[in-house]
């Protein structure tokens, strides 16, 4: 049995799950459990839905898998002061990234733990979420979660979950950055601000959906745009450079993974 679900944490990346279980009616908000001091969003249209807000510490007792979703600085301190209420046989399901899977474990009193790195955009169902568990039955209990929020890839190795939280889990905030780089390089050109924000958001969501929708090969679709001699090829001469988004995207994730290790202390 999945529910009743203890939400740890309910802030921007629990708010994304909560909003994507509601979504996809996914789960009852009746089955619901969500321990957050400052809750807003979708933990608030969860509470009115059905869902409980800060039970008692006896009710925890009912849950049968409980997500992590604090920051990953707290979550030691939630895992104390909730532990010792848990059932014996709740599962937990860590979106805490950095945090390894003994660690978590022994400080929820040896539960068997699935870790999981998310996107946002499990908010609308079309999140990814890279997940790790060395006993089955969490990875299937973290395949029950999020199978209805997106993407769902499984790694082999615990030690993948840092390249996974810099290629996946803070890849959206690379992205934006991109569009804004792009907005601000259409403003330099000559563009309105209304307008190259227009242009570059509808564009680069536009080919997302055409990667999406055709599941072609990247480079095959790189060189349908690109005419020999032509102006995308200009581009790209400057951004396929020794100085541009190959190494710049090798530091950035070499950068993420270093952080993420060091969060796992």
């Amino acid at each position: 049995m999945i529910t009743p679900i203890l939400m740890l944490g309910a802030g921007r990346m629990g708010g994304a799950i909560l909003a994507g279980w509601r979504r996809a009616q996914a789960f009852d908000a009746a089955d619901l459990m969500i321990r957050e001091p400052h809750a807003t969003g979708p933990a608030l249209e969860a509470v009115q839905a059905g869902a409980q807000l800060n039970p008692p510490e006896a009710e925890l007792a009912r849950a049968k898998t409980v997500v992590l979703s604090v920051k990953p600085q707290l979550w030691r301190e939630v895992a104390a002061e909730t532990a010792a209420w848990l059932a014996a046989d709740a599962v937990i399901i860590s979106v805490a990234a950095g945090a390894k899977s003994a660690d978590i474990s022994k400080a929820f009193g040896g539960r068997c733990v699935a870790r999981v790195i998310p996107t946002t955009a499990a908010a609308i169902c079309q999140g990814t979420a890279s997940l790790y568990a060395d006993d089955p039955a969490a990875l299937a209990r973290a395949h029950a979660l999020f199978e209805p929020l997106g993407t769902v890839v499984d790694l082999t190795e615990e030690t993948q979950m840092h390249a996974a939280t810099a290629v996946s889990g803070s890849a959206p905030a690379y992205l934006y950055a991109f569009i804004e780089a792009l907005e601000a390089a259409g403003v330099s050109a000559g563009l309105p601000a209304r307008e190259s924000a227009r242009l570059a958001r509808a564009t680069v969501t536009g080919a997302a959906a055409l990667l999406q929708e055709t599941g072609a090969d990247l480079t095959d679709l790189r060189r349908q745009v690109t005419s020999p001699g032509g102006t995308t090829e200009a581009a790209l001469n400057v951004l396929l450079s020794d100085t541009g988004l190959p190494p710049l995207l090798r530091e950035a994730v070499s950068r993420a993974m270093r952080r993420s290790k060091e969060l796992g202390g």
